[in-house]
């Protein structure tokens, strides 16, 4: 039992990088456009966040140090100051796109105005911060979360064609750039630079030393795992049930309806329970996020550990980016299409998070016998190649498509 609660870090950051808002709505979007044929990315999305979560666990536990820290001490304060700007940018709507996320899916259950919702959520999420020792925030949002297994159960109750499921999983390029541009978002779903912060630092306000390696890994296959099976799941309710009518679920409620065909209410509530969680662990990770960077760039005192007497510029600096956060969701804007925009700008900051990772876990002069081995170098080198192009691709598929719309 001990061990399983110990994969709590890799759960809420894989909740929270694979299904938050944008992403919940994202996966379903690809199945009901192109049914199977994107579980390839999806795959290839949840191996490489495995790898360097790995690697950023790793190098915390053993350096003491988590990523943004590295990201400062590799590239130097220029490149660094660059890295901050946009990470802060997209964490910052990313956000309010989740605490408009938290929203929606209590306006779905209670009949009460959106806006005083938003304002609800935040304090929900001020609670439960000021209430739970980091652990229990963990364990609350990353296993409450698994609601959302009613979506494995789903594919079963559907029974589709499963070799068509299992064609989805071989890759398959087209020259269609409304395809191409899915290709990049799910992938870059998979891999916000606001997960490995997190987790990362996370790793710090637990005290992770070598003697958490074994555990490290654990979080980063396992826990990452769970969120790649959920994203998977997903997908092929979509296909399964969206594509064949030509359905395009644009709202979080059109989300939870395979749920609710499958097992009526008690699927939506199940459905619907797992987004909340879902949703507001992201609020956790990104706001977290956001606040971890700020302090570790300007060489604050940080951690949740610390309480806000010890820290009380990482405690306010947290405050600010969820008022401002607030403010954005308050805004009229859609929060889906605040997320998607996060996801694909965000592909543009990936090669500045996931470099000085690559390159601080395979310093042997830093990392000692803790350094990367070959088939970790290999992937890295192997990941970060991929999200170069997918970086340089990004923008121009997002102007194409105009931002999926076709």
């Amino acid at each position: 039992m001990k061990s399983i609660l110990k994969l709590a870090l890799g759960i809420i950051a894989a909740i929270g990088g694979f299904l938050d808002i944008g992403d919940l709505v994202f996966t379903t979007q690809a199945g009901a456009l192109f049914r199977y044929d994107l579980l390839w990315a999806v795959v290839l999305g949840v191996l490489g966040i495995a790898v360097y979560a790995e690697m950023s666990g790793r190098v915390a536990a053993v350096s003491g140090r988590p990523v943004f820290d590295v990201i400062r001490m590799r590239l130097g304060f220029g490149m660094g100051l660059v890295s901050l700007v946009a990470s802060t940018l997209v964490n910052l709507l990313t956000v309010a796109a989740e605490l408009g996320g938290i929203a929606i899916v209590l306006e779905l259950l209670f009949d009460a105005p959106y806006g005083m919702f938003v304002f609800a959520a935040a304090i929900a999420v001020v609670a439960v911060v000021a209430l739970l020792p980091f652990g229990g925030i963990e364990r609350f949002f990353g296993y409450g979360g698994l609601l959302l297994f009613v979506a494995v159960a789903t594919v079963f109750h559907q029974n589709p064609d499963w070799g068509d499921v299992a064609r989805g999983f071989v890759p398959s390029l087209s020259s269609s750039t409304l395809y191409l541009y899915f290709v990049v978002g799910v992938f870059a779903a998979a891999l916000m630079p606001y997960e490995v912060h997190f987790y990362s630092s996370g790793a710090i306000e637990e005290g992770w030393s070598e003697q958490n390696l074994k555990e490290n890994r654990l979080n980063a296959i396992l826990g990452y795992g769970v969120g790649g099976v959920l994203a998977v799941a997903l997908v092929v309710v979509s296909g399964y049930l969206f594509h064949p009518v030509g359905v395009e679920p644009n709202d979080l409620g059109t989300v939870a309806l395979p749920m609710q065909g499958a097992f009526g209410e008690t699927g939506l509530l199940l459905a619907l329970g797992g987004m909340l969680f879902c949703v507001g662990g992201a609020a956790i990770d990104s706001s977290f996020a956001a606040s971890y960077n700020l302090a570790q760039f300007l060489g604050w005192e940080w951690g949740r550990y610390q309480g806000p007497r010890r820290a009380p510029r990482f405690t306010a600096s947290w405050l600010v980016f969820l008022l401002i956060g607030i403010a954005i969701a308050e805004s009229g804007v859609n929060p889906v299409e605040i997320t998607e925009y996060s996801v694909v700008f965000s592909v543009v900051a990936l090669p500045l998070t996931y470099l000085p990772v690559l390159l601080i876990a395979g310093d042997r002069s830093f990392m000692d016998e803790y350094a990367n081995g070959r088939v970790a170098t290999l992937l890295g080198w192997l990941y970060l190649a991929v999200i170069v192009v997918l970086a340089l691709a990004a923008i121009p598929l997002l102007l194409a498509t105009n931002a999926g719309g076709g």
